[in-house]
């Protein structure tokens, strides 16, 4: 038994891991689990950690931010938190502050704007990176071949192709909008 109970608080003997959120954690490295790699998810919860450590406001305040959209996120579509989940809810974050930055641009506040512009840093480096201008070229021509599309009263066919391609993570689909519309008479 790995857990034992004295005067109402329970231990955990070495080796044998803890429990947080529900998740077993396995605190002891096995050579099957080296090899493994984390999920976005799993990362972030680390990275929260190790810049509390580092006492590093910035990072933990948008980390932990990012945590709670995630969680809520998953719990209002009752689901299990996935990478495609975290992407999701990262890709609105940085999309909000985003907006919020042309917001404050207007109203004068550089302050804001660099504390947005930090927080964007620091959650874009756990979404993919997008894929090269030709390759998005390429995808846009193949759907609007697939498509047969002929003008621009098609492109939500040609959208709604490019959203059901595997590579579909890694596009942005307000810059494949526009791309589309180029492309399209």
């Amino acid at each position: 038994m790995c857990t034992t109970s004295s005067h109402g608080a329970d231990t955990v003997e070495p080796g044998c891991g803890s429990s947080r959120d529900g998740v077993r954690l396995d605190m002891g490295a096995s050579a099957a689990h080296v090899g493994t790699m984390a999920t976005i998810y799993e990362q972030l919860r680390a990275d929260i950690i190790t810049s509390m450590k580092a006492r590093d406001q910035v990072t933990t305040t948008a980390l932990r931010t990012a945590d709670a959209a995630i969680k809520r996120a998953a719990m209002d579509a009752n689901v299990e938190i996935t990478d495609a989940l975290v992407i999701a809810t990262l890709r609105k974050a940085v999309k909000n502050l985003a907006d919020a930055n042309v917001e404050f641009e207007k109203g004068g506040r550089s302050d804001l704007i660099a504390a947005n512009t930090a927080e964007i840093k620091v959650l874009e480096k756990y979404l993919p990176q997008g894929l090269p201008p030709e390759q998005v070229d390429a995808l846009i021509a193949a759907a609007i071949q697939e498509t047969g599309a002929q003008s621009k009263k098609d492109m939500g066919k040609v959208i709604g192709v490019l959203k059901k391609s595997p590579q579909a993570a890694l596009l942005d689909f307000a810059a494949v909008s526009k791309a589309v519309q180029a492309k399209l008479p």
